[in-house]
This record gives C-alpha cells, sequence and structure tokens, in this order.
C-alpha cells in the first residue's frame, strides 16, 4: 500500500524529533523530562514538557494523561491546562464550595463560571461565549458525570481537552467515543496545598528574566475599598471578586464584565484600555450581554473614557485599582453617572492591587 500524500494539514499532525537534555538545573531546582510534545506553539519545532523535581499538590507536574487522542498534548495545550488549573484553584479559594468551570483558549479564559451542579456549570460557562470557546481547554475544579461527558463530546464543541480532578467510569467510556480527544486527570484536588519554587521564567534574548509569581490578594470583601458615593451592593461586591480574579488570569490590558457566577464578556490583549473595555462588550452580545454587570480592569484608568463606556452600556460598578493622575476625574464621572467605583486595597491602604499578566 502506498504512502498517504502529504496535504497542507500534514504539518500538524507530524511529530518533531527532539534531542533536549533529561533534565535542567534552575538554580537549587532540578526539572526532569516528562514526555515529549508534537511539536512546540508552531510546526516545525521541536518541544518537550519537564516536571519540577519536589512539586507537590495541583500542578501539571503530576497529570495522569487518561486518553492521549490521536494526536496528544500539545505545547499549547499544557499551557491552556495551566491556566484554567490556577484560575478554576483561585476560584474555589475565593469561592468556597462552589464548583468551577472554566475554559480557555490560545492561554486566555473564554468562559468562565460557578455553580453548583456538574451540567448546570458547564452550561453556563459554555454560553458565555460560543463562538470563542470552540476549540478550547475546558477544565473543571470537580468530577466529569457521564451527562456532562455527552456534552463535551458533541462534535460543535470540538473540544480538545477535558481536564478534571475526576471522572465517573462511565464518563471516561462517553469521552473515549471522540477519538481526537484528550482527557487528563489532575494529580491532586484543587483544594491541596500547590508546592513548586513559586517562580516565573521567561526567555528573552541573551537571558532569562525570572520573577516571583503573582498571588492576588483581593479573596474577600473585607479586601476591597469604595471611593464613590454610591455604595456597591452585597451582589456587586461579589461579583466585583469573581472578575477581578478572573482578570488576574487574563492577558494585559485586561477587562472583564460578568455578574457574580459567570463571565459575560472578556477583553484582553489590547494596547489601549478603551478597546480592551469595547470588545468585552461586544463579546459579551455573544452570549449574556454587558446589562447589570460589573467590570473589572486589571489597571488603573487613564482617562474617564472606560467609565462612560460602563454607564452607555447598563454596567453598574467598576472594580480596579488607582494610580491615575487622572484618578480624581475618573471616580467624579462615576459619581456623576451613578455607578459604584471599588478599589483594589483594604480600607486605609494607600496602595492598590495591580494584576498585569503577559504570557
Amino acid at each position: 500500500m502506498s504512502k498517504p500524500e502529504r496535504t497542507a494539514r500534514s504539518q500538524y499532525t507530524t511529530k518533531v524529533r527532539e534531542d533536549f537534555p533529561d533534565t535542567l538545573v534552575l538554580g537549587e531546582d532540578t526539572f526532569v523530562k516528562k514526555f515529549p510534545m508534537r511539536y512546540g506553539e508552531n510546526p516545525g519545532y521541536p518541544a518537550a514538557f519537564y516536571q519540577e523535581a519536589g512539586a507537590e499538590g495541583p500542578n501539571l507536574g503530576n497529570i495522569e494523561v487518561l486518553q492521549e487522542g490521536t494526536k496528544g498534548l500539545s505545547y499549547i495545550n499544557v499551557g491552556d491546562m495551566d491556566l484554567g488549573q490556577r484560575l478554576a484553584r483561585k476560584l474555589v479559594q475565593v469561592f468556597p464550595g462552589r464548583q468551577a468551570c472554566v475554559i480557555i483558549k490560545h492561554e486566555m479564559p473564554s468562559g468562565v463560571a460557578l455553580g453548583d451542579e456538574a451540567v448546570a456549570t458547564f452550561e453556563k460557562a459554555w454560553k458565555c461565549d460560543p463562538l470563542s470557546n470552540f476549540g478550547g481547554v475546558d477544565v473543571f475544579s470537580y468530577r466529569v458525570t457521564e451527562p456532562l461527558a455527552r456534552l463535551l463530546v458533541e462534535s460543535p464543541r470540538n473540544v480538545e481537552v477535558v481536564y478534571a480532578p475526576d471522572f465517573e467510569p462511565e464518563a471516561l467510556e462517553v469521552l473515549a467515543t471522540r477519538k481526537v480527544l484528550r482527557v487528563v486527570r489532575m494529580g491532586a484536588p484543587l483544594e491541596a496545598p500547590a508546592v513548586d519554587n513559586g517562580l516565573e521564567v521567561k526567555r528573552v534574548a541573551g537571558g532569562l528574566l525570572l520573577q516571583k509569581r503573582f498571588d492576588s490578594k483581593i479573596v474577600s470583601p473585607g479586601s476591597v475599598d469604595v471611593v464613590s458615593k454610591r455604595k456597591p451592593s452585597p451582589a456587586e461586591v461579589r461579583a466585583a471578586l469573581f472578575n477581578w480574579t478572573v482578570a488576574c488570569f487574563t492577558r494585559s490590558n485586561a477587562v472583564v464584565i460578568g455578574t457574580e457566577d459567570k463571565t459575560h464578556g472578556i477583553g484582553s490583549g489590547q494596547r489601549s484600555r478603551i478597546d480592551s473595555a469595547e470588545d468585552a462588550v461586544r463579546l459579551s452580545r455573544r452570549g449574556y450581554g454587558p446589562e447589570g454587570t460589573v467590570l473589572a480592569s486589571d489597571a488603573f484608568m487613564p482617562f474617564p473614557d472606560v467609565v462612560e463606556l460602563a454607564g452607555r452600556h447598563g454596567i453598574t460598578a467598576l472594580i480596579y485599582p488607582l494610580g491615575s493622575v487622572k484618578d480624581q476625574e475618573v471616580i467624579e464621572k462615576a459619581d456623576e453617572l451613578g455607578l459604584a467605583m471599588i478599589i483594589t486595597r483594604r480600607p486605609g491602604e494607600l496602595d492598590s492591587e495591580r494584576c498585569f499578566l503577559h504570557r
């Protein structure tokens, strides 16, 4: 039988051989090669995943691949799984007792929801932005049930990876019917302590950038301050905490709008904050819309334009850090429009928290 003819798609299924070392050492930490990947961010470039020796708890080092699919885990899949797991873990810390579903696309959240039942929580996250969620990595803080699995294998969704702490046996049987799907079990529940060196490394030409990993301290109503004349309702504060948490895992400039249990629109990666805000409103029209939401901005607002946009689209409150030379002008505009302004600092503190992310 003759070999199949190569097509334009062949490069995406062709594994690239890698000859990277079995171990890497960074300071006192050793990283052991866990598995090679089909290729890196782009076809033709070798890649591998390294596990940090001694890392414990919910992390990518101790995952169990239950179903490799037809192509195996990719470089981008693992990055998406990491971001989704860390966001889901933060959400269950801020909102204990709730389930979290996080859908990630190209290392950015595209649908995030809290809930109390497996199927309903997923459906809530999916409806945030069905178009962007197509072909994503779906991360769960809870056990995947058979009814949920049946939704995940529906072909219009084109789910790439299902990543969860556990699976019902019947759910695994259903997931196995979708041959291209990758199914991965977390090495520990999200509530378990996560232990690693806590450092972020970024390669630059001729060197490395090294920093301590960011971990937001905005975790409860007592973590925030209010600077507007109108005080936010308890529901607005809960929505502010939820959307701020999502913004912490969204590429800057990040603007997230949503209610207390789901995102409505996520604007990310724009050079101008107003562009990210406009994107968040525009993308919300694919699902729940902007009305009645709270807006989270990952950094201060240099002009009142984001506040004006919020007022035009029925957004009722904002959470953000201070630091602009026009802070007072921004707050006055919010007071004029009757919006509540929640600040990412504890009452009585001067500095507020910023949550830039540049992955």
